[in-house]
């Protein structure tokens, strides 16, 4: 069986995580094929839409959603300090999830950029819509592959929070705010696969057959 593309930090073949999970491949593929029947034109057709409205879904939804999430998460786990004196240990990842919004808005400057413009431009030039300048960076493999490291680092932070929330389950006996947190640290973490599995899974790898088709 042929292996998953890595998804923040996954490197398991469908068959051996279907393994740990108990389940069948079988069940597993009949489930996505389920599924994808309920997802709407909107939502599913990202491997044929033009790689322009992809991106800009991204910005829209993905790129948005970390600029205002990081805030959010900051200013629940400073009341959770208030209300309890101390910080849970997911919140010590405090200091590495400042650092990883740093990040984060740096690598989706160079992809709103940068590299997100050169696609849209690949995808204008392969309709007959304009000329295509050769990038600095050579090819769109250079900023694809500095991208997905990026998203190692990003996949291996949540991973570890994750760990340390065991698995975002807050305790019975805390505050309303606690509770938002680990709300908030798993709904941070859905979206992030998500936005991984659009760039990894579909706009990147798109990107790269269609420059060397154009060019």
């Amino acid at each position: 069986m042929p292996r998953l593309t890595t998804v923040c930090g996954g490197g398991e073949s469908l068959q051996e995580a279907c393994l740990h999970a108990g389940v069948s491949a079988e069940e597993i593929l009949k489930r996505l094929h389920e599924n994808s029947q309920r997802v709407s034109p909107a939502e599913g057709n990202w491997t044929s839409a033009a790689l322009s409205d992809l991106t800009a879904h991204i910005k829209n939804q993905h790129h948005k959603y970390v600029r205002e999430a990081i805030p959010r998460i900051n200013a629940l786990l400073d009341k959770v300090k208030q209300s309890t004196g101390a910080l849970p240990r997911t919140c010590r990842n405090r200091n590495q999830l400042s650092c990883r919004r740093q990040g984060n808005d740096h690598a989706h400057a160079k992809e709103e950029q940068i590299l997100f413009p050169f696609i849209e431009a690949l995808d204008r030039a392969a309709n007959g819509k304009g000329s295509l300048e050769p990038p600095f960076f050579q090819t769109v493999r250079n900023p694809i592959h500095a991208m997905m490291k990026e998203h190692d680092a990003a996949g291996d932070l949540v991973k570890q929070i994750r760990k340390a929330s065991t698995e975002y389950a807050a305790p019975a006996d805390v505050c309303t705010s606690y509770k938002a947190l680990y709300q908030e640290l798993g709904k941070f973490e859905r979206d992030l696969h998500q936005h991984v599995h659009l760039e990894n899974n579909i706009l990147f790898p798109r990107a790269v057959d269609l420059e060397a088709a154009v060019i």
